[in-house]
């Protein structure tokens, strides 16, 4: 259903000249895919230059500043090859114009080549950076090198591409400018009104104008060639959001009438006050739930803000309307903690709650299925294991879905492929800025948990070089004799080769000769059973210092460990680190972040951690880390489903994603089907960002 013009754009990437297997690993790993067998070539097209490389300096040999790029015009006097045996010495090729004299020097070059390329007495154009070394400058592998007559094959201006080891510059170059070749004139998908006022090109022409800058503000992101690509890429993807929501908004939802009767003896059982704000995200739940649409919302809860006491009351009014609810968790350790927080909670309520995840087996397993297809279990917690075929609901009403951006956002849909129209909760712990929360979650309605539930203390950070571990290990010998709990975050499971860093695995076995046996390990390639074993063995305080990577990082409950300990900080995201030290402070007692760094710190780790050491306001944070970092990596590893943009920047065009998304709005308003002129262009902008998904929801009606 590809718009044909759209064809030479979408072949796979290795049927372009000198892509072969060997190549293809090469470009996959650039372009961020599986393999070769998923590059397109429109990939080479995405693939944007970050910097460019001026050539146009002719200052003459002389005149040539110390490490500047300058393009020289001289005559070859001589070569120098290295002395026989002596291959490990540079060869070098002995150049002069009218202001002195030049040395290339070359290293393991072959004579004849450089013979055939650079013939004495002949003038030649050669481009690269120069070293002065007492008093003679020298220009080692020059970029270009070309004869006279041949001046138009140097790019005077050039722009500069991430790369990947073992692609050259030159080759990626000539294949993005093969790429460019098959761009068709695309239909106009923008308003006309919008073009003129915003100074846009056409699509076609910002592409060609991006890959071939004359200046460096051809490349800035306020480039008006660069505003209209990334105004590009947010409508579509504005655009499958509001088609997601629409196509699911299209099932009725099935009203929620709560009768508060589950949900008051759980209230008055808690040994806390609701806050005012979980109270009015409750309340915006419940008034969602009551109404024929299907709720889709976000609830967005800095760490211990109280999302779990939220949701419960979310699921009471689902099995209060004679209905079921589930909560879906990443991993097998949330999963089972949510099972274990909520069953204490829900406990006056006198609630079956059961627990789904790949490890239940056998006869556990069928028993609980029939449960849940019988109606008996009345919320559900577990992994993907909840969406299987095999689990069937009797009356599902509401799904929770924790830490929605590490499973994708197409996960949502799964529910509703079997047949199920559930209102649906997303929960996460990230603070999120609004630009990323409209990228993301555009087609959701949002709820914030602000406040922290009362009693609990600020966390004191601090901030110590990793010349003084010694002096934070006897702080722990300490505190651990005192009967406290504390953990201990490294950012590597094991040692590498390729980092100086201290891994997990070894700094457990320090940790235990200095202070004994109450040390355990945990980290992500540890099994379920064998990770849950330790938290638990942490939690009942067999364990009292827990050595860990960031698998603690999102949810892990362990209220009466007070001390945290970040090692090599200045490597984690800012998010991260908060989200590390958010695993401290949850019960009544004072607790303490220590953020070891290793020094000199960068302008940009110093601003990190100082940042952390000044707030502990979780939005504030996250607005900070989108300045200083912008979006990749702000909701952890990017995974499907985050935005990761190619093109836009939220940091730099956040202006333009709310246009899209009020343009996005509006088109669906007036053309539900995209079936008008401005419709189908739109469909074509669609394919061109690969978001085919939406697509399909235009199809299936």
């Amino acid at each position: 259903m590809r718009p044909l013009l759209l064809d030479p754009l979408f072949a796979p990437l290795d049927t372009l000249s000198g892509i072969g297997p060997k190549a293809g690993e090469l470009y996959a790993r650039l372009l961020g895919r599986e393999s070769i067998d998923d590059c397109r070539v429109i990939d080479l097209v995405f693939h944007a230059p970050y910097s460019l490389i001026d050539r146009r300096e002719q200052p003459g040999i002389a005149r040539a500043p110390q490490g500047a790029t300058v393009t020289i015009k001289a005559r070859v006097d001589r070569h120098q090859p290295p002395p026989p045996g002596r291959s490990n010495q540079p060869y070098r090729v002995f150049l002069h114009d009218e202001t002195g004299e030049l040395a290339l020097t070359f290293f393991r070059a072959k004579g004849n080549w450089l013979e055939r390329a650079l013939p004495v007495d002949e003038t030649v154009i050669v481009s690269g950076k120069v070293d002065w070394f007492n008093g003679r400058p020298s220009m080692v592998h020059p970029d270009y090198m070309v004869r006279e007559a041949d001046a138009a094959n140097l790019p005077l201006v050039e722009p500069v591409y991430s790369l990947t080891a073992g692609l050259s510059a030159r080759i990626l170059r000539k294949q993005i400018e093969t790429a460019l070749q098959r761009l068709p004139e695309f239909p106009e998908w923008l308003d006309e009104a919008l073009i003129e006022k915003r100074h846009f090109l056409s699509t076609r022409d910002s592409f060609l104008q991006l890959h071939e800058p004359h200046e460096a503000a051809d490349i800035d992101p306020q480039a008006p060639a660069r505003r209209r690509l990334a105004y590009d890429e947010f409508l579509a993807g504005q655009l499958s959001l509001a088609l997601v929501r629409q196509r699911l908004r299209r099932v009725a939802g099935t009203p929620v009438k709560a009768t508060g009767k589950l949900s008051g003896a759980v209230l008055s059982a808690l040994p806390f006050s609701l806050t005012d704000s979980q109270q009015a995200a409750i309340a915006d739940i419940l008034s969602d739930m009551a109404g024929n649409e299907r709720m889709l919302r976000l609830l967005q809860g800095d760490v211990g803000s109280g999302k779990t006491a939220v949701a419960l009351m979310s699921m009471l009014a689902a099995v209060e309307s004679g209905g079921q609810a589930v909560l879906m968790a990443p991993t097998e350790i949330l999963a089972r903690q949510h099972y274990a927080t909520l069953s204490k909670m829900a406990a006056p309520a006198g609630l079956t709650i059961d627990v789904l995840t790949g490890r239940t087996k056998g006869r556990e397993r069928q028993a609980i299925e029939e449960r849940i297809a019988s109606g008996e279990t009345d919320i559900v917690v577990g992994t993907h294991a909840l969406f299987q075929d095999s689990v069937i609901y009797r009356n599902l009403l509401l799904a929770v879905v924790d830490e929605q951006h590490r499973f994708g956002v197409h996960q949502r849909l799964r529910l509703t492929a079997k047949g199920i129209s559930p209102h649906m909760l997303v929960m996460t712990a990230t603070p999120i800025p609004r630009t990323l929360v409209l990228a993301a979650f555009g087609d959701m309605d949002v709820s914030k948990l602000t406040e922290k539930p009362a009693g609990r203390k600020p966390i004191q950070t601090v901030t110590i070089p990793t010349e003084r571990t010694g002096d934070v290990i006897e702080r722990l010998r300490t505190a651990i004799a005192e009967g406290k709990k504390a953990y201990w975050i490294c950012p590597l499971v094991e040692e590498s080769e390729n980092s100086d860093l201290m891994s997990a695995d070894e700094r457990f076995q320090t940790l235990k000769s200095s202070l004994g046996p109450e040390i355990g390990l945990v980290h992500g390639r540890m099994n379920g059973a064998e990770k849950d074993a330790v938290m638990l063995a942490f939690k009942n305080g067999e364990i009292r210092l827990l050595v860990a990577t960031t698998v603690v990082e999102v949810g892990v409950d362990v209220p009466d460990a007070t001390i945290m300990v970040i090692e090599h900080a200045e490597r984690f995201g800012l998010a991260q680190l908060h989200q590390l030290r958010g695993r401290v402070g949850r019960g009544d007692e004072a607790s303490t972040c220590i953020l070891l760094y290793k020094g000199p710190l960068s302008e940009n780790g110093r601003a990190r951690l100082s940042i952390l050491r000044d707030t502990e306001d979780g939005f504030v944070i996250a607005e900070e880390d989108l300045k200083l970092r912008g979006e990749g990596e702000l909701l952890g590893t990017r995974q499907s489903g985050t935005p990761g943009f190619r093109i836009a920047s939220l940091e730099a065009h956040a202006d333009l994603l709310e246009i899209a998304r009020k343009d996005a709005a509006y088109v669906l308003e007036k053309d539900p089907e995209l079936t008008s002129p401005r419709g189908e262009a739109l469909r074509t902008l669609l394919y061109l960002h690969r978001r085919d998904e939406a697509i399909r929801f235009l199809r299936a009606g």
